[in-house]
């Protein structure tokens, strides 16, 4: 492959090729990747369209690509046997190691991990393929994903996540599902810390946090180390306002030496105001770090930008709850390729939507070209 080849690459050299004689086919591993790489980049969105993308654009991918003499291109079912023998593990450690130099490059900050469903995945006999994710809050970057096993939960494959993730000096944020003693002391040893949201899934941690901030209010905080931030907005004919009561005195919380590093607890007040309908919604967290109210605030509407930035992006400009690829590691590993192809796409700076940017790139190789930075 050519010098000018796009630099993800380098970091998937020693992945080995899970072909049977990899020596005997016509087309080298790398190569199919990095062709289904710039497909999915151009809108490509599964095997046949990949095909397709390989047919028309032969010319152009045989100045980086090894290709047959007789003018033949890769079948869909070529890359549909390579994806399916590929490992998700360890594909996903080599995308894990792409993203973390974009990270270090960028200033990695908050993480927020977060899961997501492949609708189209599910089968009579079989549910849903869940993923959960990891995505740089400010770098509108995926750091990774790991699939949920099928018969257990994103308890289980959170740890797994972490443990491909390089978070050395970020703040975690995840959402009650990882609100877990195992899962915070894994954050911290890694370097990190945490902003974990506490529901009924820890109904102590929960109770505790609300009895101490309700017992802190009726005294007036005398005495008690706290912060409070409030936020107002109105918009599509609601108002809503945010209230933050954060405590670092921790004398209420019965099992505080249990979670690593535990050094504040807080509470969200969210009243909303819509059609003459008053509603209020009371959420707690836990954090390993001192933050003012006004950070936590922050960090807790940062989080759910994965939905907006990545989940949203996945299913409008990629089709991903749509897709119907069954076998779980050929959908696993579609599922990371469409992350490092969101990845590349929002590192580009060119004007216009993803899917403008994915139709550029499908009309024009010099568009494609700016995309993968090969210019």
């Amino acid at each position: 492959m050519s010098k000018q080849t796009v630099s993800f690459l380098q970091h998937f050299i020693n992945l080995r090729d899970p072909r049977p004689h990899p020596s005997r086919h016509t087309y080298r591993f790398l190569d199919l990747v990095f062709i289904a790489f710039c497909a999915t980049i151009a809108g490509a969105d599964d095997w046949h369209a990949i095909e397709t993308f390989a047919r028309h654009r032969r010319d152009w991918l045989s100045r980086f690509c090894r290709l047959p003499e007789d003018g033949s291109t890769p079948s869909h079912d070529t890359f549909e046997r390579l994806f399916k023998r590929l490992e998700p593990r360890r594909f996903g450690r080599c995308f894990a190691r792409w993203t973390a130099v974009l990270a270090q490059e960028l200033g990695l900050k908050q993480v927020a991990i977060d899961g997501k469903t492949l609708c189209g995945s599910a089968r009579h006999d079989m549910r849903a393929l869940h993923l959960v994710s990891a995505w740089a809050v400010e770098n509108h970057l995926s750091l990774g994903q790991v699939a949920v096993d099928s018969k257990s939960n994103e308890i289980t494959a959170i740890p797994k996540l972490l443990e491909l993730l390089e978070l050395k000096g970020a703040l975690v944020t995840i959402d009650a599902m990882g609100c877990q003693k195992g899962i915070a002391k894994k954050i911290v040893a890694g370097g990190a810390d945490y902003v974990l949201e506490a529901k009924g899934n820890q109904p102590n941690l929960r109770d505790d946090i609300a009895a101490s901030i309700e017992s802190a209010q009726a005294n007036n905080f005398e005495g008690i180390e706290h912060d409070t931030y409030q936020t107002e907005g109105k918009g599509h004919g609601r108002v809503e306002k945010r209230t933050f009561v954060v405590l670092y005195d921790l004398e209420g919380i019965r099992d505080k030496d249990k979670w690593e590093k535990l050094s504040a607890v807080g509470m969200c007040i969210r009243e909303r105001l819509e059609k003459g309908i008053r509603t209020v919604e009371k959420h707690y967290f836990i954090s390993s770090v001192v933050l003012s109210a006004e950070e936590y605030a922050k960090a807790l509407r940062g989080h759910w930008g994965v939905e907006n930035n990545l989940h949203w992006q996945l299913d409008v400009s990629f089709g991903e709850d749509g897709n119907r690829v069954a076998d779980r590691n050929a959908a696993e590993n579609l599922a990371s390729m469409r992350r490092m192809a969101v990845a590349q796409l929002k590192r580009f700076k060119g004007h216009g939507s993803m899917k403008t940017k994915r139709y550029s790139a499908a009309l024009s190789v010099d568009a494609l070209e700016a995309i993968l930075n090969l210019r």
